[in-house]
């Protein structure tokens, strides 16, 4: 019975010892639909996009995606994949919203600056230098000959 007694307690010390060692951070890096960055819910399969994350709406089957430990301190308490930091260092924005095509920093450094690594305006878009301070170096395609000037050179009525 001593014995017993001897190989519970050493099982339960060794329990309790494993469920404090610290558990290795979940990668949850993934790719959201339209090849934008995402966070992977628990489920292993469905990956929301960064912007999502810590909008107040629960993404994630297990509301993971809207957890205090990850929404506490924005953008402090968001992994660094989701977070792209604008020129002006007191701003951010999150990673999808980089490249997008819109002016999401308000100076246009998720857009064209070097540290947003964006590529050249895609098919879908018209480069020029837009006259609204919505875009950047590109507008999308629909507005061009729309008979409204998006571009300073009126590129995207007569040219686009």
């Amino acid at each position: 019975s001593a014995v017993a007694l001897l190989v519970l307690t050493a099982g339960l010390a060794s329990a309790v010892a494993l469920a404090l060692l610290p558990r290795a951070p979940v990668n949850r890096l993934c790719t959201a639909p339209n090849n934008k960055t995402g966070f992977l819910c628990d489920d292993r399969v469905t990956c929301v996009p960064a912007s999502w994350v810590c909008d107040r709406v629960s993404n994630c089957r297990g509301g993971e995606d809207e957890q205090e430990q990850l929404c506490g301190d924005l953008p402090h308490s968001l992994p660094g994949y989701l977070v792209f930091y604008c020129s002006n260092p007191s701003s951010w924005v999150y990673a999808d919203q980089r490249c997008n095509g819109m002016n999401d920093c308000g100076d246009c450094s998720d857009e064209t600056w070097s540290l947003a690594a964006c590529p050249p305006c895609g098919q879908e878009w018209w480069s020029c230098s837009p006259v609204h301070y919505e875009f950047c170096s590109c507008i999308p395609r629909r507005l061009c000959r729309d008979g409204i000037q998006h571009c300073l050179g009126w590129s995207d009525e007569f040219l686009c």
